[in-house]
């Protein structure tokens, strides 16, 4: 029987629990030969050094050290660095993708859980939940709290900014709740944009026309301040922003006007910068609800992640393409 192979866990040790149960660390150990110490944190120290000789895989997570070339000459057996978790940028060099190693993120598993966050703000920001509430528990005599006139998700535009793995999820589970679907994004056609039940348009066309944007893009150079103050100045009346991707999308003290006024709303899981500063104008506002980036997956969603992992370890033994693959190319324009 062949010998197998030796998997090393490089990440935080509080994810572990969450991210492989017992029944996966179980399914984990049939695949690969699982380092018995503790996950790694740090690359330069001599159990690190020791245990990477003879390490073919990679199981990476949320703090894992960056592998650079260095890392690299101290694993000369390494042919895969699988990710449970979404973006590599932070901790996979371009030196990886040279040395032809595979690389694999759990990025499909993650953006589920902020799909799903993202399509319960709509329908909670359509209804303006936020601020009725607030009238219904604080200032009934501030307004009518009751009143719906104007609310409700049914039959409004929805504008997607990025077609995105979680952009994707987002449009797909938007088509049961009967609204108008745009989409701006370069990287698609507008026959592509179709078979996502979107119409292709751009950025300024979108902030114009729609009721509710929700943003899904990268953090690249081209995306920083995507919408900027003239951009925000476009949106209607009434919309509601929803951030769930990058914080630095956004102009925060263009925003800040626009909501301060009521002009807009804003749900925000990401701000720049991240965290805001106790006492910033936005957490006191009644039209903004600001959480603090846990759209992706905590608590049970994190099983999730180990499970996808555990499948992508069984692909990469069995020699069988990767659903998480991730290329060198994808490098400039993915989260």
């Amino acid at each position: 029987m062949p010998e197998l192979p030796v998997a090393v866990l490089a990440m935080q040790p509080w994810a572990l629990p969450g991210l492989f149960p017992a029944d996966l660390l179980e399914r984990l150990r049939a695949l690969v030969r699982l380092e018995p110490g503790p996950a790694l944190t740090s690359f330069e120290t001599d159990e690190a050094s020791s245990v990477l000789r003879g390490a073919d895989v990679l199981v990476t997570g949320w703090g894992c050290p960056r592998i650079d070339s260095s890392v690299l000459a101290t694993a000369p057996r390494l042919r895969a660095v699988i990710h449970t978790a979404g973006s590599v940028k932070g901790h996979v060099d371009p030196a990886v993708f040279a040395g032809g190693i595979t690389v694999s993120s759990a990025a499909q598993a993650n953006a589920v859980p902020v799909a799903e966050y993202t399509v319960s703000a709509m329908v909670f920001a359509a209804k303006r939940v936020f601020i009725r509430a607030g009238w219904y528990a604080h200032d009934r005599a501030a307004g009518d709290w009751r009143s719906g006139q104007g609310t409700g998700l049914f039959g409004h535009t929805v504008g997607i900014i990025g077609a995105s793995r979680t952009g994707r999820l987002v449009l797909e589970r938007l088509r049961v709740h009967d609204v108008r679907l745009l989409v701006a994004d370069p990287h698609i056609s507008a026959q592509q944009a179709h078979d996502l039940g979107a119409e292709l348009v751009d950025v300024d066309e979108l902030c114009r026309r729609s009721e509710l944007v929700s943003l899904h893009a990268p953090a690249l150079p081209e995306t920083h301040h995507l919408l900027d103050a003239r951009r925000l100045a476009l949106l209607r009346d009434g919309t509601t922003l929803i951030n769930t991707a990058r914080g630095s999308l956004v102009d925060t003290a263009a925003l800040l006007g626009h909501c301060e006024s009521g002009r807009i709303d804003a749900v925000l899981d990401v701000t720049d910068p991240e965290p805001l500063p106790p006492g910033h104008p936005l957490l006191r506002l009644p039209n903004v609800l600001v959480t603090p980036h846990l759209a992706g997956s905590q608590g049970h969603e994190l099983r999730r992640l180990g499970a996808f992992t555990v499948a992508e370890v069984a692909r990469f033994v069995r020699g069988e393409p990767l659903h998480g693959a991730i290329r060198a190319g994808d490098l400039h324009r993915i989260a």
